[in-house]
């Protein structure tokens, strides 16, 4: 069973030769570890802090800037909600197709739901229009009937902000056609016969194999 997730579901809508590459034709391009180490690290440490795991020694191993960002998201008052659930995979279905992630983390407070995303890096620029933000909130959304409000918060740990979307009836039947417009894209994708490339193309991994 094909699990459509966030990060497919942006790939293509970036560029669908770029989805061809790495989902269809599984083409894996090696990238730079240094670039997710802090992030990796944070959330592992996020993981383990929530769920009551004994992290002084995991702590004291930090540099000045991820001793930094962990003050942050430990400061954060959503992050100091009552615990859920974390780093937990989730999957539902959305018209034909199935839809799913990975959560950073899930937590509650007076029965409303917070979806957490950690963010060393960028936060979307449009939120609320984010792939992920539409796949997360659809899937608790069905997993948590109960819950009185629901809300996708975006924790920017660089900048200490918070980016919040909260869930209603009006955003669940956008967020639904656009997630079945684009599977039905992907499904009957036709790759194309030139490509149109763009000075963005010239970051991209695959350039090498696309030009």
């Amino acid at each position: 069973m094909l699990i459509f997730s966030p990060n497919m579901l942006k790939t293509f809508l970036d560029c669908p030769q770029k989805y061809i590459f790495k989902y269809d034709e599984k083409i894996s391009v090696p990238q730079k570890s240094s670039w997710f180490e802090k992030g990796k690290k944070v959330h592992a440490l996020a993981h383990y802090y929530l769920r009551g795991d004994d992290i002084t020694k995991l702590e004291p191993v930090l540099n000045n800037e991820e001793k930094r960002i962990w003050e942050t998201l430990k400061s954060n008052p959503y992050f100091q909600k009552k615990y859920v659930k974390s780093e937990y995979s989730i999957s539902c279905k959305v018209g034909d197709y199935w839809i799913g992630g990975r959560l950073d983390a899930l937590m509650t407070s007076d029965n409303d739901l917070f979806i957490l995303d950690y963010k060393t890096g960028t936060v979307p620029k449009k939120p609320e229009q984010d792939f992920q933000t539409m796949v997360y909130l659809l899937c608790v959304s069905k997993l948590y009937k109960e819950a009185n409000n629901l809300s996708f918060v975006y924790i920017d740990l660089k900048n200490n902000e918070n980016h919040v979307v909260e869930f209603n009836d009006e955003l669940k039947v956008l967020y639904e056609k656009a997630i079945i417009t684009a599977c039905d894209k992907i499904t009957h994708l036709i790759p194309p016969e030139e490509i149109e490339h763009t000075k963005r193309c010239d970051f991209c991994e695959y350039r090498k194999i696309c030009y």
